[in-house]
């Protein structure tokens, strides 16, 4: 009489290999698409230092005014740090809310200034172009006013 063999295990039925690799798949596209959803990335460093010229700008120009006084050309900003940033309403589309800081100095002035900012900006409906968003009035606790100003058109990086 033979001895008796242990039988082999029994084994889980396979799924066809296409079978996980399409739910890998889908599983990553809608990471991808919840990560995406409402999120604006930063800004490149040109938009930046547009913002910031402009907003000091028209601040400076506001000031002027009000004293009667000339207003000087736009001053020079460099050296830009972003310590927060974070997706905010602006009139009913997306923005960024920005903090930081950053170097700057008026013309023919050498005394370059290291100061705090505070931005909003509203990404373009394509991603070409920002505006410079402001908030006007106060707001009554259900919407904000807001003034936008675009910032120039030209080759960002």
């Amino acid at each position: 009489m033979l001895p008796l063999l242990p039988s082999p295990p029994a084994r889980l039925p396979s799924l066809p290999a296409p079978v996980p690799a399409l739910l890998l798949a889908a599983l990553l596209a809608v990471l991808l698409l919840l990560g995406g959803c409402g999120r604006v990335g930063q800004p490149p460093r040109s938009v930046l230092l547009d913002a910031l010229s402009l907003q000091i700008h028209l601040t400076q120009g506001a000031i002027a005014q009000a004293l009667d006084l000339q207003a000087d050309g736009l001053p020079e900003v460099s050296r830009v740090r972003v310590d927060a940033q974070d997706g905010v309403a602006i009139g009913g589309d997306r923005g960024l809310h920005l903090t930081g800081r950053f170097d700057w100095r008026l013309p023919g002035d050498a005394i370059r200034v290291d100061s705090p900012f505070e931005l909003y900006l509203q990404p373009g409906s394509k991603g070409q172009s920002w505006r410079l968003a402001r908030p006007s009035g106060s707001s009554d606790g259900s919407s904000q006013d807001w003034i936008t100003d675009p910032l120039p058109l030209r080759s960002r990086g």
